[in-house]
């Protein structure tokens, strides 16, 4: 603002230079930057899978050589949160392929003249299931998951009953 004499009365209406307010804008909800298709943005960030590997391997070589237990610990930790945004990513990625070819399967059958069928949550998870296990099955880790969830369910029900104190 401009410098005012401190001897003349300040005026009512004085003439001060308006600033402009800068806007701040968040890209996750502004409509300039588009629509997020993550198949899109899955191609145009597909560079950052080669250096997340490399980035893995170098971890992994500096785990090995490190002497240094706290050190060893952290990139232990730092390896396997690597790991599992790995598998995460490739869970995203088979669900995304599912749910594509079951877009492409109503389309053909759209084409035929069939009404189109959606399935529901339950049913999707259902398929979701017998895909898993025919996974465990091919890779003959089936018996293990299965006496893992019989034990889980065990201790579950072995919670819900009464105590024998109360009896």
């Amino acid at each position: 603002p401009l410098e005012m004499s401190a001897k003349k009365p300040v005026p009512f209406l004085r003439q001060v230079v308006s600033v402009r307010k800068k806007v701040r804008r968040d890209p996750r909800f502004d409509d300039l930057s588009g629509e997020y298709k993550p198949e899109i943005f899955m191609k145009t960030y597909s560079f950052l899978d080669s250096i997340k590997k490399q980035e893995k391997e170098m971890v992994q070589k500096q785990l090995k050589k490190c002497r240094n237990a706290e050190q060893k610990e952290k990139l232990q930790q730092l390896l396997n949160r690597m790991t599992q945004q790995e598998q995460a990513q490739k869970k995203q990625q088979k669900l995304r392929e599912r749910e594509l070819s079951l877009k492409r399967q109503q389309r053909e059958l759209a084409k035929q003249g069939k009404k189109p069928f959606f399935l529901k949550k339950s049913e999707k998870r259902k398929l979701e299931l017998a895909e898993k296990y025919a996974e465990l099955k091919r890779s003959g880790k089936l018996e293990s998951f299965l006496s893992k969830k019989r034990k889980r369910n065990a201790i579950k029900d072995k919670r819900r009953l009464p105590s024998q104190k109360n009896l």
